[in-house]
């Protein structure tokens, strides 16, 4: 399946800034089920780009611009080859062992309510418990598309009726790992994730690894393995490692923030996709 994919993120600020420093987590990787066939970055201001990786392998663009700054956009778009896979995570690029992603930070930490919760996890095998997990967080909880409240925990998230994608994710992580399995948080872009929203923006998801399968992705916001419908940007122990955009500004005053993102699957331009 070839998607492509167009993201905007507009700061505005109440008074001009004096300058903007800002890590990118915006450009997806080649794995075995993902060829980035177009990818581009730009921004409407005069600004230095340096890219790079950080240490969880994603690629970085380090992005300085020097003010007066009173709004900035920053737009990727890019057309990304999918393959047919079920959950398999293929062909990434590991700089870390699995075994570091058991460890725990403070929006992760689980409660007694988590692992309780966990326990109940049904399964003769690591994968079915995971998929057991997966399946009942999203009957627990409603999915809501307001955007994410920064640092909630998943022990204050999980005494909620409704819950983003990114605490459902972060939650799945928190119990997975109860159960002595390594997880990880992953941001991207998903075709059918935001379909019909009136705020379409990036998704995230969760990856758990299975000794002697490897990764396998999971989506409790529908409980489903992801497929060829997801593109994989970003890893890391919970959302803030792998944020699409962070850093810092020089300047008083308000900041307001727009995301908008558009997937769309591009029809009869999947050549090469079956060979």
């Amino acid at each position: 399946m070839r998607l492509s994919i167009d993201h905007r993120t507009r700061y505005r600020f109440s008074q001009p800034q004096v300058r903007i420093v800002q890590l990118l987590r915006l450009t997806p990787s080649d794995t075995d089920d993902q060829t980035i066939t177009s990818w581009r970055i730009d921004v409407d201001c005069d600004a230095r780009l340096r890219e790079g990786r950080d240490g969880f392998g994603n690629r970085t663009t380090m992005l300085y611009c020097n003010g007066p700054i009173e709004e900035i956009e920053i737009a990727v778009a890019g057309e990304v080859l999918t393959g047919e896979i079920d959950g398999l995570v293929r062909g990434t690029a590991e700089s870390l062992p699995p075994a570091l992603f058991a460890r725990d930070t403070d929006v992760t930490r689980p409660d007694d309510a988590i692992v309780a919760f966990a326990s109940e996890a049904k399964g003769g095998s690591a994968r079915a418990r995971l998929e057991a997990l997966n399946a009942a967080l999203a009957d627990r909880f409603t999915l809501s598309h307001d955007r994410p409240e920064y640092g909630l925990t998943v022990a204050d998230a999980f005494t909620r009726d409704t819950a983003t994608a990114r605490d459902m994710a972060q939650m799945f992580i928190s119990a997975a790992r109860t159960l002595g399995i390594p997880a990880r948080y992953v941001s991207g872009h998903c075709l059918t994730c935001e379909a019909g929203t009136d705020r379409p923006t990036t998704h995230g998801w969760a990856e758990a690894h299975v000794e002697g399968t490897g990764w396998i992705g999971f989506d409790p916001s529908f409980g489903r393995l992801i497929d060829e419908t997801y593109v994989r940007v970003a890893q890391g122990l919970d959302s803030a490692q792998a944020a699409p955009v962070a850093g810092s500004r020089l300047g008083f005053g308000r900041e307001w923030l727009d995301v908008d993102v558009q997937v769309e699957r591009v029809e009869g331009e999947d050549r090469g996709e079956d060979q």
